[in-house]
């Protein structure tokens, strides 16, 4: 099946209101493709600036969390209610990060996903093992149950809607990228686990994009893997030559 596929930059923590124009500026006029769909995820401080310059462009604009409430006493939050209202359309939810520095669990997730659907955000929904589970040959069980406990409550219909990405903790800042055949396997098994749970349709339909030090020098070959629909891409998203790069490995 020829599935569209995803260029999604995660900016995290990183540039100014001005740096984050000036990037946003520099792939709007340089990128005129729609295929790879190419997200840019700023900080939340950025969105609707970032909403204007992107105006009239291929590209997407995605948010790197949500809350789980509509509302409520929730200090710095930001829920799926508001990013919607502001019209933003993708939201990475479970990243590592939030993971380990904010001790996200997947019962917690699974709530955030039903929040983020219900108010018409598609989640970026992440899955990974560490470096420790990998080397215990534990990484598929591991997986596994990200998927169980976060997303297999979904019903069909809603997740479909579901974008998945593999991150391998151990590959995420450090340099170290999984081997596209590491990336390949892994793929290949969520999209096994998906076809058991909803059939072939859905496992078919389903983007599952990589994230783990994706770079312009190493995108074409791990994009060769059959299973690889693109990339969630962390700190090469924050130069614009370099994210057109890896955008351009599908070529």
């Amino acid at each position: 099946m020829n599935r569209k596929k995803i260029i999604a930059g995660n900016w995290k923590m990183n540039t100014t209101i001005e740096d984050g124009i000036q990037l946003a500026t520099s792939l709007a006029t340089r990128y005129e493709s729609s295929e790879p769909l190419m997200i840019l995820i700023p900080p939340f401080t950025h969105l609707m600036t970032i909403k204007g310059v992107l105006s009239g462009s291929t590209l997407a604009l995605g948010a790197q969390n949500c809350h789980q409430e509509t509302k409520g006493a929730y200090t710095g939050e930001i829920s799926a209610t508001m990013l919607s209202n502001c019209g933003i359309p993708y939201v990475i939810l479970g990243h590592s990060e939030r993971r380990q520095y904010f001790m996200e669990t997947d019962s917690l997730l699974s709530k955030k996903v039903v929040a983020a659907l219900h108010h018409k955000l598609i989640p970026i929904f992440c899955v990974g093992e560490s470096l420790d589970i990998r080397n215990q040959d534990n990484q598929n069980d591991f997986v596994r149950g990200q998927l169980q406990e976060g997303l297999f409550h979904l019903s069909p219909e809603d997740f479909s809607k579901i974008i998945i990405a593999y991150e391998p903790i151990w590959a995420i800042g450090t340099g170290v990228t999984a081997s596209p055949q590491q990336a390949q396997e892994m793929h290949e098994f969520i999209r096994s686990q998906i076809r058991d749970q909803y059939g072939d349709t859905i496992a078919e339909e389903i983007r599952i994009l990589y994230g783990g030090s994706v770079k312009g020098s190493n995108a074409k070959e791990i994009f060769a893997g059959a299973d690889v629909d693109g990339a969630l891409v962390g700190g090469a998203s924050l130069d614009a030559d370099d994210f057109l790069k890896i955008a351009g490995g599908f070529n």
